[in-house]
């Protein structure tokens, strides 16, 4: 006979109110304890304590932001891609078409002491061009978007994977008290903007707990954060204890891990209701500092959001992931580039490595920019205004911050910045390297699913050593 009694039968037959059950099992309430992590002690000395992911999906255009400048694709600009390059290789929208080069729209300049090329679109950003490490030599395994991203956000194209965010949870725990230790935040401008999915920030097979918390930039910041009319801080910590004494007494019967997760997630979520609203309230902040950023308060925007990255880093926030969508151009790409870069986020990035040096966070915070891939070398025509379809065999990056070694370039593609070409280096590696910079030997952080020991970077990564101060 099973001892697992529904929990609304439980309360149905003894007629016991949930206030009066947590009054009896609990007293003045409990003290959930945080996750410490796996990996303890590090596997080596770590060079930051964060991450700030400022994600750019859609695939920005490695022609026009951090390759080196393209003589032979300029010489080339209107006249036939030589097959040499395209023949037999996955093109997206451009399949079976006539291929024309298109040399970069914008011109490139070299910046600060190290004389690193990039280009003129982002005034702000070139300030600190000394602080960048620029990776010219990725490259990736899926032409489409919704792969793409998969790989990038989780190691490989297979869905059901956890995200880097999770496993750095899972590996390290969360420093913030009232506040989950992986956050999303989104926004869009330009082009159409492409759909990102929970799949993105989902803890795959690990506990739940682990997964990333999207906060909303507009409006209430979590769905139903807020009490409802009639409802104070004790009441409603009354029902929370009493859910969480029923849930103790059923995790010893069905030994469900998740049932662990829903402890400790019913008591985060309370300490949420008063933590988040005041997150997401910049009113308390300076105009200097929304000046810096080029943001309102409550705005939505991609600013915004770089200053609530600051806000969630300082109060113990492991792993902040800003997705910016809207640089899928297909068309229209001097247009949205324009309006993209500037506007958009070039001085909100300014602005966030500006204030995480003055508030003394530069160097134990790693920042890194990219999208999911690149864009082609080769035209692509869409209702008559000129753009570039998706690529995959070569794009830039570039990381910021504690433990990186700025004011250098690694890897380039090639004349035509069609194929990474020296030093290419793959998603995995990249992930194995922000693992090594947070005290993690990325091929030890594992974790057994379904009979084999599973990783960030399955059996591939790398550790791109030339960009490590």
């Amino acid at each position: 006979m099973t001892t697992d009694l529904n929990r609304r039968a439980f309360l149905g037959r003894t007629g016991l109110s949930l206030g009066s059950v947590a009054l009896a099992a609990l007293g003045a309430g409990r003290k959930t304890e945080r996750w410490p992590g796996v990996v303890r002690p590090l596997h080596h000395a770590a060079k930051v304590k964060r991450v700030i992911y400022l994600y750019m999906s859609g695939g920005p255009s490695h022609l026009e932001t951090f390759d080196a400048n393209k003589p032979e694709l300029v010489k080339l600009d209107g006249q036939p891609m030589p097959t040499s390059y395209t023949q037999g290789q996955s093109i997206a929208q451009l399949q079976n078409q006539k291929l024309a080069c298109l040399r970069p729209q914008f011109p490139f300049k070299k910046f600060g002491q190290s004389g690193t090329e990039m280009t003129t679109l982002f005034p702000h950003l070139a300030k600190h061009i000394d602080d960048l490490a620029v990776i010219r030599s990725m490259h990736t395994d899926a032409i489409n978007h919704d792969p793409a991203n998969t790989l990038m956000n989780t190691g490989t194209t297979i869905s059901g994977r956890p995200s880097m965010g999770s496993w750095i949870q899972y590996g390290l725990g969360s420093e913030a008290e009232d506040l989950p230790g992986f956050v999303v935040l989104s926004s869009h401008a330009g082009r159409s903007p492409q759909p990102i999915s929970v799949r993105m920030w989902h803890a795959g097979f690990l506990p739940s707990q682990f997964q990333g918390i999207q906060l909303r930039s507009t409006g209430d910041p979590v769905m139903y954060v807020r009490r409802p009319g009639g409802v104070d801080a004790t009441r409603q910590r009354d029902v929370v204890d009493a859910v969480q004494a029923l849930n103790d007494l059923q995790a010893p019967l069905t030994r469900d891990p998740e049932i662990a997760t829903r402890i400790a997630q019913y008591e985060m979520a309370f300490k949420m209701q008063s933590s988040v609203p005041d997150l997401m309230d910049l009113t308390n902040e300076p105009v200097e500092a929304l000046d810096l950023y080029g943001c309102k308060s409550g705005d939505g925007s991609f600013a915004s959001n770089c200053l609530l990255a600051r806000r969630l880093a300082e109060r113990g926030v492991r792993f902040i992931q800003l997705y910016h969508r809207g640089w899928d151009h297909h068309n229209g790409l001097v247009d949205y580039m324009q309006n993209h870069c500037g506007p958009s986020v070039d001085r909100a990035i300014a602005g966030l490595l500006t204030d995480l040096k003055r508030k003394g966070m530069f160097e134990d915070t790693l920042i890194v920019w990219g999208g999911e891939f690149g864009r082609t070398p080769m035209a692509q025509r869409n209702k008559g205004a000129v753009g570039r379809d998706h690529h995959m065999k070569g794009f830039n990056l570039w990381l910021a911050g504690g433990g990186i070694k700025g004011g250098v370039t690694h890897g380039t593609t090639d004349p035509l910045g069609y194929n990474a070409e020296e030093n290419r280096t793959h998603v995995n590696d990249l992930h194995a390297t922000l693992l090594h910079l947070l005290g993690i030997d990325h091929e030890k952080l594992t974790y057994r699913f379904q009979g084999r020991d599973f990783r960030l970077t399955d059996v591939h990564g790398k550790l791109i050593t030339p960009v490590l101060a």
